[in-house]
């Protein structure tokens, strides 16, 4: 892949010390096969962002691990939101992905996942805040946790965790094994999987086991490791999940209801000592992957591409890669069939912790550092 830098500026003249303002610093432009893509600098000087999501307004939303919420509004960053819950801030825990309500023009609501201590650790949280405007930023008020994980622990992985609404109003999330690869096949806890909930908290009546006879009511699917990307796809009108492998193994997956992606009765990869990880690669019972990757790309944020300044995108996926610090562009067929990948921007901007489209088709992305930045790819001349 070629690039050209097209020209680096920087602006530091009477803006208030509270807020952050980087206008294309650091443009380049990138040839990839079907398109030339050039970059700029929305905001940087983020301490590990984690998750991003749009406002009706265009204003876009971004949270950071160790617990702050800030809006990008015109160019600026806002002072940290106040009025965020604690959070274990700590290993990869914190403040994680955000997701405005689909009817956030009418109800001002805001969805987001943490790491919540409380007795025996800590556990993956959602949590849900109704957001009030005002010069410096803005405050969250309302606040209300509307799910914790059935069981705290003291480690500081695997927390997940993704939130996608689906059109039909319930709200998707993906919790990590935690750790402790055992708990993604104990249908009594909520690590390791998939889980599907009401915008209130309540459990859809089409859950798979919604009576919570068979598992715990609010599980979708399990067997899954650390899943940190997570998008409603309209080519085939379902979810899909980029997860991390151990060593090698990471998987792309489209979980459906009640079924068990095999984690770690089977996996792709191997444990980091090399030894074999369960049975093998398959297993009656458990799905297979509809990719894997091996050596391991350690993916987080995944996105359906659906836009017009694009069109060469058009119904492929897009994910993050932390290790290899990419974008991969998963291509697919018009019945979405992933027929492959082409590998973008590699070690062009650093460890990429989150993949969104925004309202005008351009891709934004986070980048997962302790100088983290909002970055915007958009179609070059």
């Amino acid at each position: 892949m070629n690039r050209t830098t097209l020209f680096a500026a920087s602006l530091a003249i009477g803006l208030p010390s509270a807020l952050l303002l980087v206008p294309a610093a650091h443009a380049e432009r990138f040839t990839t096969e079907e398109v030339v893509v050039e970059s700029e600098v929305l905001a940087d000087g983020l301490e590990h962002p984690w998750g991003l999501d749009y406002l009706p307004n265009g204003d876009a939303i971004v949270t950071e691990r160790p617990g702050r919420m800030r809006i990008l509004s015109g160019g600026r960053l806002s002072e940290p939101l106040a009025g965020v819950p604690q959070v274990a801030a700590r290993g990869q825990g914190g403040l994680l992905d955000v997701a405005a309500s689909p009817d956030f023009s009418r109800d001002n609501l805001i969805y987001f996942t943490f790491s919540e201590p409380g007795p025996g650790g800590t556990g993956t949280a959602v949590a849900r805040a109704r957001l009030k405007r005002d010069e410096a930023g803005g405050k969250l008020e309302d606040v209300e946790t509307i799910f914790s994980m059935s069981k705290k622990s003291g480690t500081a992985r695997h927390f997940g965790s993704r939130i996608v609404f689906s059109p039909d109003g319930t709200l998707f999330f993906t919790i990590g094994d935690r750790g402790d690869a055992d708990r993604a096949q104990d249908m009594r806890d909520h690590a390791g999987a998939v889980l599907r909930i009401n915008p209130d908290g309540s459990v859809p009546a089409d859950n798979p086991a919604a009576d919570g006879a068979a598992h715990l009511p609010e599980i979708w699917s399990k067997g899954h490791r650390n899943p940190q990307g997570a998008t409603w796809d309209p080519v085939t009108g379902a979810l899909w999940t980029i997860e991390h492998g151990a060593r090698g193994g990471d998987e792309l997956n489209r979980p459906r209801a009640g079924a068990n992606y095999g984690w770690p009765v089977i996996s792709y990869g191997r444990n980091y000592s090399g030894t074999k990880i369960g049975v093998g690669t398959e297993a009656e019972g458990y799905e297979q992957p509809v990719m894997y990757w091996d050596p391991s790309i350690a993916p987080s944020g995944l996105t359906a591409y659906d836009g017009d300044m694009f069109p060469e995108w058009q119904g492929d996926l897009l994910g993050g890669a932390l290790k290899f610090e990419l974008v991969t562009r998963i291509k697919r067929d018009e019945s979405g069939k992933a027929l492959g990948e082409e590998r973008m921007f590699e070690g062009a901007f650093g460890r990429i912790r989150d993949v969104s489209v925004a309202p005008d088709g351009s891709v934004w992305l986070l980048t997962d550092e302790g100088d983290g930045a909002i970055i915007r790819l958009s179609r070059g001349g």
